[in-house]
């Protein structure tokens, strides 16, 4: 037991006080819910998959789903693992859920039946229970993994890992500074702590359960380095649990050469800050998310966007890409449309399954620039908290040393503005009190000025609003008309 590992005494007291939250957490077995992990035979484990797929050099195919009743929920997974050819299934939670409010899920639940249809934007596996939770996991015959944005996700994780999921996203960054606006980023932290430590207490009783924390963050206009570095630290918060499976991965950013540069940077910069706090036994495999941010309403401008995202996740390695559909712009999709996302994104893997991407000078050389980038702000990390990679994080945040664009939480300061340089690579226009040194922002500042010297102006908080709207208007630059 390493020094940052929560005792079993400090965990079983959490654990005493978060089952009693709701009634589905009472009386809930760990013994009872290892056991039933334990008898879940091997290809229906999610870390399992993706340790073959990494093995094989395969890209699996994820989509997003999640629907309020049980039985419509199955058929929703059943269709997209039979018709959409999934390889791995989601199930992703309500917006009640993951803010804890479980009587107002209920409510929505109950609405739900009356409709006949569903009134959430997703699964309320709390309030569905431990029983639900099996129906679901039991229907289907992929590994199935719990993806929701909860700062607090302990009883979600509780029921749902005794329920037979066998992935958990998320982490106490990525699920708060995004997704939420008052939650102190200690608290969220600590509450993350106790859902590692169950997947760590998991993991020492002979079950794999696979971690992913939330890379693209806001999914808009996010510089690689950013995501990398809350990927390294939640990673590193994980291993100090006992976490032994886990899948960092990055949101596609649009430019093909900065994102194959991005997803080959992130592997061995985790290897490398795992190994600098001092662990080796893990399995780390890497996801790909297609394009988070605008999409085009017409849906076979979408399929495009859609293709170009499995394009980029197959030549750059990724072991997982997690699928959008052609209706990302109308709201939530059926499953007719997240099943043709999915049948696309198959194409798009298959026709490039046996190709390989040349690295030449350009690519080692923007690897070698995201590379410079997080140690940058990592080194800062650990100044700040005296060689503690947690305490350094926090005191990040709160200096502004480390700051996600366009978060809504008032714990993240919010100064940084990305910008598209004029090939489209993401860099940084303003870095607010960002621990980038002026090398760095030097050569960001320069990629800029070219942009602005081939458009005729200035740089300037226009191309910035320009550059957020742009795919959905069918270019990835923001040009100015």
């Amino acid at each position: 037991m390493n020094s940052f590992m929560l005792s079993r005494e400090n965990f079983d007291k959490i654990r005493q006080e978060i089952l009693l939250t709701w009634p589905t957490g009472k009386d809930l077995s760990l013994e009872e819910g290892i056991a039933y992990q334990k008898q879940i035979p091997p290809e229906k484990n999610f870390a399992v998959a993706m340790r073959q797929a990494s093995e094989n050099k395969e890209t699996l195919i994820q989509p997003r789903a999640g629907v309020a009743l049980i039985q419509d929920h199955i058929k929703l997974l059943q269709y997209l693992e039979t018709e959409g050819g999934a390889d791995l299934l989601p199930t992703t939670i309500d917006a009640y859920t993951r803010q804890n409010r479980y009587q107002e899920a209920a409510v929505g639940i109950e609405k739900s039946l009356q409709a006949r249809t569903s009134l959430l934007n997703g699964f309320p596996a709390v309030n569905h229970g431990l029983a639900g939770c099996r129906q679901v996991t039991e229907a289907v015959k992929s590994p199935i993994q719990v993806r929701h944005g909860t700062p607090d996700a302990r009883l979600l994780a509780e029921i749902t890992l005794a329920g037979g999921f066998t992935s958990y996203e998320g982490g106490g960054i990525s699920y708060n500074i995004p997704y939420a606006k008052k939650v102190p980023l200690q608290k969220s932290i600590d509450d993350w702590k106790y859902v590692d430590r169950l997947v760590g207490i998991y993991e020492e009783n002979g079950v794999r359960i696979n971690r992913e924390p939330f890379s693209p963050l806001t999914g808009t206009l996010v510089p690689p380095f950013v995501s990398h570095v809350v990927a390294i630290v939640e990673g590193i918060l994980a291993l100090r649990q006992g976490v032994k499976s886990i899948t960092l991965g990055y949101g596609q950013g649009g430019n093909l050469f900065q994102d194959l540069a991005a997803l080959i940077s992130l592997k061995n910069l985790a290897r490398e800050f795992f190994a600098r706090e001092g662990f080796d036994d893990y399995e780390l495999t890497t996801v790909f998310h297609q394009w988070m941010g605008g999409f085009p309403e017409d849906e076979a401008k979408a399929f495009s966007v859609i293709s170009w995202g499995a394009s980029v996740a197959v030549l750059a390695g990724a072991d997982k890409v997690i699928v959008k559909s052609p209706h990302e712009a109308m709201g939530i999709p059926t499953k007719e449309a997240n099943a043709q996302g999915l049948k696309c994104t198959r194409q798009a893997i298959n026709m490039l399954r046996d190709q390989v991407f040349p690295i030449g000078r350009k690519h080692q050389a923007e690897i070698d620039q995201i590379e410079k980038e997080v140690r940058c702000i990592m080194n800062a990390i650990y100044r700040l908290g005296n060689g503690d990679v947690e305490a350094g994080v926090i005191a990040a945040f709160a200096a502004g040393a480390m700051d996600v664009p366009f978060a809504p939480s008032v714990h993240n300061q919010g100064k940084i503005l990305p910008m598209r340089d004029n090939e489209g690579f993401i860099r940084v226009f303003n870095k607010g009190n960002l621990a980038l040194d002026d090398e760095i922002m030097d050569y960001h500042r320069g990629k800029l000025e070219e942009r602005a010297a081939a458009e005729g102006r200035q740089v300037c908080f226009q191309m910035v609003t320009d550059d957020i709207y742009a795919i959905s208007k069918g270019r990835l630059v923001g040009r100015p008309k």
